[in-house]
């Protein structure tokens, strides 16, 4: 594996946290990486499909929490969720520099791998 497939691993990772400044920008980051480089990068389309699925899964649970915060238990939970989303996209990240894909935990699999 070569250090530019890491390299563009470990930014489809990173790429996640632009939505912290762009309105969907947790999927659409890595979604653009991911469909430039899929391609090119064996590694790259495995680290995209584990960062899409993972975000598209914790939106969702950002959804489920804010519905939950009419009892009182969302705002906790929300908190949780931002927080372990932070530290799993960062281990992710470590992680694809090394050149290994992680699978995120809790994952909802909607982006399932290509048959070729």
């Amino acid at each position: 594996m070569t250090r530019d497939e890491k390299n563009m691993g470990v930014l489809v990772h990173l790429a996640s946290f632009s939505g912290y400044l762009i309105p969907l920008g947790s999927i659409l980051g890595p979604l653009i990486v991911w469909l430039m480089k899929r391609d090119e990068y064996p590694f790259v389309e495995s680290c995209g499909r584990n960062c899409l699925n993972f975000k598209i899964s914790i939106i969702i649970y950002f959804i489920i929490s804010g519905i939950l915060m009419f009892v009182g238990v969302g705002f906790i939970l929300f908190g949780i969720l931002a927080i372990f989303d932070i530290i799993v996209t960062i281990v992710a990240a470590i992680k694809a520099s090394d050149g290994v894909s992680y699978k995120y935990p809790l994952t909802i699999n909607f982006i399932k791998p290509r048959a070729y």
